[in-house]
């Protein structure tokens, strides 16, 4: 009993490095997406503004969806390089495109749950939007773009690094199974454990 015990200590401790890894690089992720963002907002339209409206259903697509999007899509590349290149170390191993796209997928996923997410937190008549009186946009630390974002990026990041470690960035979609715990491959040379 004791030797399955310290398998799943040492099976959690690699998941925990893995996702502090994972969590630097997304920390360095939410830097990118919000320069975006403010880069955006401040040279865009106004946030808020309608850029379509979606059929006959009364709602929108407005900019701060397009500003998300596009901030996604920065900082998803960005966090995509060093993600390979560190948090997982798969760059030795795996084309480029080959595991850009599923990491693209991975994100677009957690896009259009953080797009619905994002408008719940921005439209006045949601039950959990942020208050205006509070998020009055009258500076950058009060404004409701910015704070719903932070909040976006923070409930999807979790569930984005499940699915990139299970998923872009695993040895079962390569094949090789030794791949699955970068942070100890010296262990995996000495050979296969009893």
């Amino acid at each position: 009993m004791a030797s399955r015990g310290s398998a799943l200590y040492v099976r959690h401790r690699r998941n925990l490095g893995l996702l502090a890894r994972f969590g630097v690089v997304g920390g360095s992720g939410v830097i990118v997406n919000l320069i975006t963002l403010v880069v955006l907002r401040r040279f865009g339209p106004h946030f808020d503004d309608a850029v379509v409206g979606l059929g006959s259903s009364g709602f929108n697509l407005r900019w701060y969806h397009v500003f998300s999007t596009i901030a996604f899509l920065v900082a998803n590349l960005s966090n995509f390089q060093l993600n390979r290149s560190w948090t997982f170390r798969s760059s030795r191993v795996s084309g480029w495109w080959h595991e850009y796209w599923p990491f693209l997928a991975v994100g677009f996923g957690g896009q259009v749950v953080g797009l619905a997410m994002l408008t719940l937190l921005m439209h006045p008549h949601s039950p959990v939007s942020l208050p205006t009186d509070v998020f009055d946009d009258s500076s950058g630390l009060r404004n409701r773009l910015y704070w719903s974002q932070l909040i976006v990026i923070a409930l999807v990041m979790p569930v984005s690094f499940v699915f990139n470690k299970l998923w872009t960035f695993a040895a079962v979609r390569t094949g090789r199974l030794d791949l699955a715990d970068p942070l100890f491959e010296e262990d995996l040379r000495v050979g296969p454990h009893p």
